[in-house]
Parts: structure tokens; C-alpha cells; sequence
């Protein structure tokens, strides 16, 4: 099968003739307003490899355009693109002027941040991206996929990130480890990063094969960007609160140079939600040199730093307490609010492109980029003392009500008792960083037993790759590109604060002797501040993959045929020789590959000039991340066992209109992803074998053979009733559930000290790794997102530079996350007998049962939103503001949460659930209320 792949990647370069020369084709471009030339704007002769760009007098000419019909896209960053229909004959064809106006959704666009860095997930939810790809193209269901339901976590076809392609430059952005684009590491840049690219779903794209989500492709040419100063002041109440940005493009000069640069501030004392801090800056820089129309060099390198604090997740019994915005990751110090759970990224990327224009008709582009930095996530630790989380279930009032001992309320009311703890709790709600230099200070050793670290990953990762374009003829074009990624990613907990004490111990206090110690080559260590300790090692990852693309252009059809293979090699380099798995996590690991493949092809039908029929069917397999191979990778270099690539279809079909004054998409798709695997860490009860709190363990769990089914429908419409008013219909009804009954295995430390001891070698436990068997997920929904959304608005824009814009959006069929361990053998078993003999319980109630094992369903809700601008011309430059209000009715509701599987068993569930106030309820996110976005900017 690889001998087949690479062949017909590498082997099937069928050569064509060029059926014929072109004619000459050209045009002028202007300002909408000022009727003045436009510099560097972007012609594109669609399904062709021809590009040209207007020099200072706005004009562009192709030498050679094909003949026949073509649709030619005049486009620049911050106007609305024009696409003209032409027809090329023997004659030369002067287009005339063409003019360009003042795009309003690049404005909107800008407030995209609010939703692109918004942290809602902890550390291992991998919900932080949130949105899928936010497209801001002309196409309607896009922009109210982006603008309207990207604050509700909506994702486009139920999908996550790890399956869009977001390319700076045709460089990859999606991390190795997971799969997904850290957004921040270009946050702040919209001005610099807004010549974008877009195809929905398994579409074509000339810089990469992608994938079924779709892709994102960053162009950052210095000679691309329209020359000009842009400086803008923003106000929102959001994730920041202020930012401050000015961009500057030179153009192209007499002696071939141009530049662009490009620098932001934001900040927040307090976003929306309490004690979330929010500091960033973002610098970027591009420099082109053009040595002749051939060859050009151009360097990119982009930094943005940015400091975040997270909001918690919690519980239906915090939220009634303390109410929605409630964060118990604060506390008071100093009179300031200290945040405990900060998120900083500060990963700056460098690239050098080289452009090569071999012939009129081919292209290629060659680049090399290199990133490296830091990401760290920090918290609180703590040892032999009280969980300093005001949150802990001990602090709340259900303690009381679902403690297990029936004695609880003997010689005092139950209500007395619950007013009291809720007193207590609202006295107490935040981290009290003062008692916690105060024990510190009370040491006899002088030793912290609480301090504060990051879980820090240090990545430094080289990209190389070439990407050709080349008309083979009139009716054909190739792409084709190999990409080469090389990742060091280092990992390990960094002490950042001692909180007032001397040195911190490096053991786990949870256990003794040799297995209490994180490094039994260097034991029973005192760390400071910015030592490592706790857990230290690297992930080294290989990846190479290349792909062929051909796009046959007819009258009647459009065709594509691509194919790629993909090789992914990773190991896990242990730096501390861990003493629960002496023998097993010091050095490197075997070495585990994935080889993939992938093919897809798709037709458009011309029906008449305006109703086109589109359909794309795609198959690839698709490596494991790093992050799900590697089940307990802090701790040992076990692989997960039977691992494989993930299997992939998906087709989708489009019935689409473009009349003048109608635009409409219609689309059916439907797509599966077949034996994924996913990793998760949590403390659970009564989930092991024994009685007490011998059954209690914190735990990996590995959920491996994952099948999920994502079908429905899209809907776009967008009608111009008059010159000034249109009007717009969005919508889409998913299905999006779980299609089998995956397989989890738990990985238990405590069973390492077992198998060392020789414990265990009565019963043969050969590891750690627990397999509970099949968990009963089939046709359960996946959650984290709306599964229903409509939208319909109004757009009125003026003559006179002004418009305003409303709608209304409804949001359904959002479920909770669902705990797998929940769903297997084991809820129903009484493992009391320390040697595996599992009984039933005796009391189970079916019909509780399966109640306390329904998906939740999180209500319905309506979100309104209004938008608004205007600009304005004074002396050669142009003035405006942006304005919207989301949420405008203040509703409130929930954007995603998960189970928690502490409680892993019925008798222990249902104890807590039948108390109606359940210690270990499930945890919530929360949307924005309503919130507002004011740009300011001025252009010269």
C-alpha cells in the first residue's frame, strides 16, 4: 500500500501541452470613496495559477491569460472583493476601472479575538479553541458561524480544530502534541494577518491536501499588504479590556523593497469574568526583496506574548451560591486579586519564504520557519495540609447533605448545619493567599507546603516545505507540496513562587520511601524557585508528508483528484527516573510510526451561469496526536497499547445560487472518524478493587477505538432586497454522536508501588494499565457545542459610509460531556474483594440507573446581537469607528461542561445524586452576558 501511495503522488506527473498563448487582460482599481488608485491590490484569475498585483497607479495586467470564460477576483485587505465574469478572446480586453469598497466585516472581524483566546477549558479539556476555523468570508452561513455563534462555542459541522489546517505562509500551525492551532501565538495581529484564504470542508486548497473541516492559509507577503498607516483604539468588556494597535505598510519601492509592521497592546485589570487578568503584546514584522520578476525573499517573524487568568468551572450548587461569573481560582493579596490558574504563551515564530515564478504559469514557494518558546499553566500544590481551593467538596454545604455518614446531623438541625457551611463558604469563597504564607511560615524546616507552579511546555520546532503551482493547460492545473516538521518539545513543572517558605520538597507525598521520589537519580531533592521538579521530559517527533492535487476546469464541470501520505515518528525521553516506574521512565521509549494516507476528489456542475451543483467526497487516516499516545507520559514511557491512525471519510453535497441580488448555499454532509483516542486525568472513587479508600485512586484514563458519526445540513441565504437593505437566513441541523462502544483502560499509579513490592504476584498484575472493557457511549451525543443554530438578520448600509446590522440567533441541542468510566462494567460492580472477585451490587434500581445515566441536555437559548459603523474622509484620511452589543438581552447560558467521574460507581453515585445536592455534580462553563466591542481606527 505505501508503494502504491508514493507512487501515485510521486510518479503521476503526466505531462500536458499548453494548448495555446493568451491574450492580454487588463484593468484599473479605486477607492469607492475617493475615486483615488489603489496600490498592491490582488488580481486572481480563478483556476488558474495567474496573479497579478495593481502597481501605484491601480493597475494590473495578465500578459497571457488563457482564453474563454473566467471569473477574475480583485481583492485587498479591508475592501470587499469584487469577482468579475470575462470572457478572453484573441484581443487584448481592458477592463476599465474597477471599484473597490470599504469592507464592514473586516472590521467586525477584529472583535474575533474576544472569542479565539477566551480560555473555557482546563487543562486537559482541550476546549480552549473553541470555534473551529472563524471564517469571515462573503459567504452568509460562514460569517453567522463566526460572528453570531462562535460566543456559544459553536463549531462548524460538530467539528474540532485538530481537523481544520490553519497555514501561515503555507506553514502549519496545528501543534504536534494535539492536533490544534494556539491562536495566541498571533493574537492581536488582525491588521497583519487579515490576507486570508478559506475552503469549507474537504474543498481544494492550493497549499495543502487538509483534512474535512477545512482550511485557513495566512498570506504575510510584505508586497501583498496595500500601502498605509492603520491605528485603531479598542474598548470591550469581554476577555480584555482595552487594546492598542498600529500597523504600517510600505508598498513595493524603485529598488525592490517592501515592509510591513505591525504592533498591538491589550490588557485587562478584570475581564468579564472575576479575577481573569488579561496582558498581552504583539509585534509583528515582514520584509520582502524582490530581485527581479522571478525571484523574491521575504521574512516574517511574528511574537506575541500573552499572560491570561483562567475562570473555573463549577458545580449547579457554586453557580446558585455565588452566582455565574464566580471564579474560585482568585484570591485577595495586598490588596489585589491574585490569580492561581494563569495561562502565558510567549512562542515567537520566524519564517523565510522564496517566491519563484519559473514560467508565466508556474509557481513555487519555498519556506523554512523555526518556533520555539514557552506555554505554561500554573497552579496551586500542596502538601500534608488542606486543599486550598475554596471550592473543595469538604467547603460546601452538600458535604453535609451527601457526607456518608448517617450521624452527620446528630445534636444540631440539618438547616442550622447547611446555613451555616453556606455562611462559611461565602465568607471563604476565594484562595486565601495569606493562610497559605502563613503555614508556610510556621514550618519547623522552613520548608513550603504550599507553593505555586507551572505545568511548562518548552517546543522548538523547524518547518520545512515547497508548494508548486502549475497550469499544465488551459484546463489543468497541478499543486503539489512536501512538508518536512521536526519537534522538541520539553515538559516539566517549574516552581514559581514559594509563598513566603524556603525550598519545596520533591516527593509525592502520597506515597514512601523510593516511590514517593520524582527522581530516584537524584533524590529527596529542595527545590527553589524556577527549579524543575515534580516530572521532566521531552516528546521528539518526526513528521514528513507531501501531497499532489489536480483541478481539471471545464464550460460545464470542474473536477479535482488529490491524494497525500503522511509519516509521523514519536518518543518520549524521560529526564527524571521516576520511583514508581524505576524502570520504565528514564530515557527514550521505543520509537512508534504512523504512515497515512489520503485521497479526495470533488465535482462542480455549471447548470447556468448562476446555480451550480458541488459535491467533495474525502478517505485519509490520520495519526494519533502526541498527547494521546503517550497515556501518563509525565510519569513513564508507556505507549498506548494496539495504537493506530484514525480512519476518516466524509462527503458533503451543495446546491448553490449566485444571482445579483440572491446568494443562497444549501449543503448536506456527513462524515465518520473512525478508532480515535482520547486521554484524561482525574481522582476517582470506589473505582478500584477493595474497600475505603483502598478503591480511591487518581487516574489516566485512556479511551481508545473511538467512532464518531457527524451528519446534517447548511443553509445560507443572503438577499439584496434593495441597493441599501439585505437580508440574511442562516441555519443548520447536526447529528453529531458517538457510533460505537469504545474501550478505557485506567492507569493506576498506586498499582506500581504493588508490582515492586511483589504484591501483586499472586494475581499476575503484569502493569498499571486497568482494562474496564467496553463503555456503552454508542448514540450518545458529542458535546461542547450547539448541534442546532439559526440565525436571520438585517443589514442596512448608507450611501453616506454608515450602516448598522441586527440578528437574531437561536441555539438548541448542546449536551454535557459524559464520563466513559461511568458507562462500563464497572458502575455496576462491588469490587470489595481485594482479589477481583466483582459481584453486582445488590440494591441497583435499573430505572435509577439509567437515569442517573442520561446525557444532560442544557436548555435552549436565543442570543440577539447589533452591529454598527461609520467613516468618514477628512483631508486624505479615513476616520471610523466599529461598534456591536452581543447578547443584547443579557441571557444567560451554558456553553459546554463534563461529568465527573470521581464517583465511579452506582452505590457511590447514586448516594450523592439522592441527596439533591450532590458534592460531585457535574461542572459548567458559562457564556458571555452581554458584552460590547468598540473599534476606533484611522487609515492614511
Amino acid at each position: 500500500m505505501k508503494k502504491l501511495v508514493i507512487s501515485i503522488l510521486f510518479v503521476m506527473q503526466v505531462v500536458f501541452a499548453f494548448a495555446q498563448q493568451g491574450s492580454l487582460v487588463k484593468g484599473k482599481v479605486v477607492d469607492s470613496k475617493t475615486q483615488k488608485p489603489l496600490q498592491n491590490v490582488v488580481a486572481t484569475i480563478r483556476n488558474t495559477t495567474l496573479t497579478a498585483l495593481t502597481n501605484s497607479d491601480g493597475v494590473f495586467v495578465f500578459e497571457n491569460a488563457p482564453h474563454g470564460s473566467h471569473l477574475l477576483e480583485v481583492s485587498s485587505t479591508g475592501y470587499s472583493r469584487q469577482i468579475l465574469s470575462i470572457d478572453v478572446e484573441g484581443q487584448p480586453l481592458d477592463l476599465g476601472v474597477v471599484v473597490l469598497a470599504e469592507d464592514i466585516t473586516s472590521e467586525q472581524q477584529l472583535s474575533l479575538i474576544t472569542i479565539t483566546e477566551n480560555d473555557l477549558g482546563d487543562d486537559n479539556s482541550g476546549s480552549e479553541s473553541t470555534s473551529g476555523l472563524l471564517q469571515a468570508t462573503r459567504d452568509a452561513f460562514q460569517q453567522s458561524a463566526a460572528f453570531n455563534w462562535g460566543q456559544a462555542r459553536f463549531r462548524i459541522r460538530g467539528l474540532d480544530n485538530e481537523y481544520g489546517t490553519t497555514m501561515i505562509n503555507g506553514i502549519v500551525m496545528n501543534k504536534v502534541y494535539d492536533g490544534r492551532p494556539q491562536w495566541s501565538n498571533w493574537g492581536g495581529l488582525n491588521d497583519a494577518t487579515r490576507n486570508q484564504e478559506f475552503t469549507m470542508g474537504s474543498a481544494p486548497s492550493d497549499y495543502t491536501f487538509g483534512s474535512i473541516l477545512g482550511t485557513q492559509e495566512i498570506n504575510t507577503r510584505a508586497s501583498f499588504y496595500r500601502p498605509g498607516t492603520r491605528i485603531s483604539f479598542s474598548g470591550t468588556n469581554t476577555n480584555y479590556s482595552w487594546r492598542m494597535m498600529g500597523t504600517h505598510a510600505s508598498g513595493m519601492n524603485k529598488d525592490g523593497i517592501a515592509y510591513v509592521i505591525s504592533a498591538s497592546r491589550r490588557w485587562a485589570q478584570e475581564g468579564y469574568f472575576d479575577g481573569t487578568d488579561y496582558s498581552a503584546n504583539s509585534f509583528f514584522a515582514s520584509i520582502e526583496k524582490r530581485f527581479n520578476d522571478k525571484h523574491s525573499l521575504n521574512f516574517t517573524s511574528i511574537y506575541a506574548q500573552n499572560s491570561r487568568g483562567k475562570n473555573s468551572p463549577n458545580t449547579a450548587e457554586v453557580n446558585r451560591i455565588a452566582g455565574e461569573k464566580y471564579n474560585s481560582y482568585w484570591g485577595w493579596q495586598d490588596g489585589e486579586k491574585r490569580n492561581s490558574r494563569d495561562k502565558d504563551v510567549e512562542e515567537p515564530i520566524f519564517m523565510l519564504s522564496h517566491y519563484w515564478k519559473i514560467t508565466d504559469k508556474t509557481n513555487l514557494n519555498t519556506n523554512v520557519s523555526y518556533q520555539f518558546g514557552k506555554i505554561g499553566n500554573s497552579r496551586l500544590d500542596f502538601q500534608n495540609v488542606n486543599n486550598p481551593d475554596p471550592t473543595y467538596y469538604r467547603n460546601l454545604p452538600s458535604y453535609y447533605t451527601s457526607m456518608y455518614d448517617g450521624n452527620t446531623f446528630v445534636g444540631n438541625s440539618e438547616a442550622n448545619i447547611l446555613e451555616a457551611s453556606r455562611a462559611r463558604f461565602l465568607t471563604n469563597r476565594q484562595i486565601d493567599w495569606n493562610a497559605m504564607y502563613a503555614a508556610n511560615s510556621r514550618t519547623a524546616a522552613g520548608n513550603s507546603v504550599y507553593a505555586l507552579y507551572e505545568d511548562r511546555t518548552d517546543d522548538k520546532t523547524w518547518t520545512a516545505n515547497s508548494i508548486l503551482n502549475t497550469q499544465l493547460s488551459d484546463n489543468i492545473i497541478l499543486n503539489a507540496g512536501a512538508t518536512y516538521r521536526k519537534l522538541k518539545s520539553h515538559n516539566f513543572q517549574n516552581m514559581l513562587d514559594l509563598l513566603g517558605g524556603q525550598y519545596f520538597n520533591d516527593i509525592d507525598n502520597f506515597y514512601t520511601g523510593n516511590f514517593a521520589q520524582s527522581d530516584l537519580n537524584n533524590p529527596n531533592r529542595q527545590v527553589g524557585v524556577g527549579d524543575t521538579y515534580g516530572y521532566n521530559y521531552n516528546l521528539l517527533a518526526d513528521v514528513a508528508d507531501a501531497f499532489t492535487q489536480f483541478k481539471f476546469n471545464y464550460s460545464t464541470f470542474d473536477f479535482y483528484l488529490a491524494q497525500s501520505f503522511s509519516r509521523s515518528q514519536y518518543q518520549r525521553e524521560g529526564l527524571y527516573r521516576n520511583g514508581l516506574y524505576a524502570n520504565n521512565s528514564f530515557g527514550k521509549s521505543d520509537k512508534i510510526v504512523f504512515e497515512n494516507f489520503g485521497f479526495k476528489g470533488g465535482m462542480t456542475y455549471k447548470m447556468t451561469g448562476r446555480q451550480m451543483f458541488d459535491v467533495n467526497a474525502i478517505y485519509m487516516t490520520k495519526a494519533p496526536s502526541l498527547r494521546n499516545t503517550f497515556p501518563n507520559a509525565r510519569l513513564n514511557n508507556i505507549i498506548v497499547p494496539d495504537i493506530n491512525s484514525e480512519n476518516i471519510m466524509s462527503v458533503d453535497a451543495s446546491y448553490i445560487i449566485r444571482a445579483p441580488k440572491l446568494k443562497a448555499r444549501l449543503t448536506g454532509f456527513y462524515s465518520t472518524i473512525k478508532n480515535a483516542t482520547e486521554t484524561s486525568f482525574f481522582f476517582a472513587e470506589g473505582v478500584f478493587e477493595g474497600d475505603g479508600s483502598d478503591a480511591n485512586a487518581f487516574v489516566a484514563e485512556t479511551v481508545t477505538n473511538i467512532n464518531k458519526k457527524n451528519m446534517g445540513v447548511e443553509l445560507g441565504i443572503e438577499y439584496q432586497i434593495i441597493p441599501t437593505l439585505k437580508f440574511t437566513a442562516t441555519g443548520t441541523y447536526g447529528q453529531y454522536t458517538y457510533d460505537n462502544n469504545p474501550n478505557v483502560s485506567i492507569n493506576n499509579d498506586a498499582l506500581a508501588a504493588l508490582v515492586q513490592e511483589g504484591s501483586l504476584a499472586s494475581v499476575g498484575a503484569p502493569n498499571t494499565q486497568v482494562n474496564f472493557g467496553q463503555a456503552n457511549l454508542k448514540n450518545y451525543r458529542l458535546p461542547g457545542m450547539p448541534q442546532q443554530a439559526y440565525s436571520v438578520g438585517l443589514e442596512y448600509r448608507d450611501p453616506h459610509f454608515w450602516w448598522i446590522g441586527a440578528n437574531a440567533n437561536y441555539l438548541a441541542s448542546n449536551y454535557l460531556d459524559v464520563s466513559a468510566l461511568l458507562r462500563t462494567h464497572n458502575f455496576f460492580e462491588n469490587s470489595a474483594d481485594p482479589y477481583g472477585m466483582d459481584f453486582p451490587f445488590s440494591d441497583i434500581d435499573r430505572e435509577n440507573a439509567r437515569k442517573l445515566l442520561k446525557q444532560e441536555k442544557f436548555d435552549d437559548f436565543y442570543l440577539v446581537n447589533l452591529t454598527g459603523g461609520k467613516s468618514w474622509r477628512i483631508g486624505g484620511k479615513t476616520v471610523g469607528f466599529f461598534a456591536s452589543i452581543n447578547n443584547v438581552l443579557d441571557q444567560t447560558y451554558k456553553t459546554g461542561g463534563f461529568e465527573q467521574a470521581r464517583n465511579a460507581n452506582y452505590q457511590e453515585l447514586n448516594r450523592d445524586v439522592s441527596s439533591g445536592t450532590p458534592s460531585f455534580g457535574p461542572k459548567y462553563f458559562y457564556g458571555y452576558g452581554r458584552t460590547y466591542f468598540v473599534n476606533l481606527y484611522i487609515n492614511f
